[in-house]
């Protein structure tokens, strides 16, 4: 594959070192921030595109929305790791129905956490069942990351809500009150270096359960990152998550290592 780099952050950093080590050309590092020699350009245009034949974008959420449209109209299929710009779903949906591209988003890239929402996913079913289980989730990541909650926390509140038969909305801000019954809630905290922590509790009056998935570091993000540049840019058309491509991947029997 021919990759561009779509922002060059800690995760851009090791996408770029993972694609090389993994026999990739990386032909374009657009970051306007960053002042290294690798970097080819500052502004993600036809131009500092020309001649990828993939983008993977970690950008930032003010831009991803521009960016992925830009993606759509230039055909290039592209994998969206950037978080907080899922309000903006439907029009991002829209412009790649219009396109001819593909497109790969998660909050999270990691197979581990992949696996993770499918285990959360039938312990909220089990737990709801009984009727005695609240659920609640918090989320502990290094004092640098931008955002809260994060993107991971947030596709967890979401499979636990829909999972759940007594919830009924999500609340991540900080609580002046008492939480309402069918709320769940996600706490985030900020610290040290953390790559990143989150737990789904199950808790009632004569026990817990806890749930979690404690990353290690960062390169199984950039590993996965780079496996769905691969698949998306295997000739599909469309809008996909994480989950499709695992699915894909299952179903064919294929490893994921």
């Amino acid at each position: 594959m021919r990759i561009a780099v779509v922002g060059y952050g800690k995760m851009g950093k090791l996408i770029r070192s993972q694609a090389l080590g993994s026999g990739h050309e990386v032909v374009a590092v657009i970051d306007p921030f960053v002042d290294l020699p690798e970097v080819t350009d500052t502004h993600v245009d036809a131009s500092t595109l020309n001649g990828c034949s993939v983008a993977i974008d970690f950008t930032h959420p003010s831009k991803v929305v521009d960016n992925i449209v830009l993606y759509a109209r230039l055909g290039i299929p592209a994998v969206i790791g950037t978080t907080g710009w899922y309000d903006q779903m439907p029009q991002v949906r829209a412009a790649i129905d219009e396109s001819e591209c593909a497109i790969i988003y998660s909050g999270n890239f990691s197979l581990g956490v992949a696996l993770f929402f499918q285990v959360a996913k039938l312990a909220s079913r089990l737990f709801g069942m009984t009727g005695l289980y609240d659920p609640f989730i918090q989320e502990i990541h290094h004092a640098q990351k931008a955002d809260s909650p994060s993107g991971t926390a947030e596709m967890l509140a979401h499979i636990v809500l829909d999972n759940s038969p007594t919830k009924t909305t999500i609340y991540s801000d900080t609580l002046h009150r008492r939480r309402e019954p069918g709320e769940i809630h996600v706490a985030s905290v900020r610290g040290g270096w953390v790559p990143g922590t989150h737990t789904v509790t199950f808790d009632s009056q004569d026990d817990t359960v806890e749930l979690t998935h404690r990353a290690r570091s960062r390169e199984g993000f950039a590993t996965g990152a780079v496996k769905a540049a691969s698949w998306i840019a295997d000739g599909r058309k469309g809008f996909f998550t994480l989950d499709d491509m695992l699915e894909d991947v299952f179903l064919q029997g294929e490893s994921v290592q």
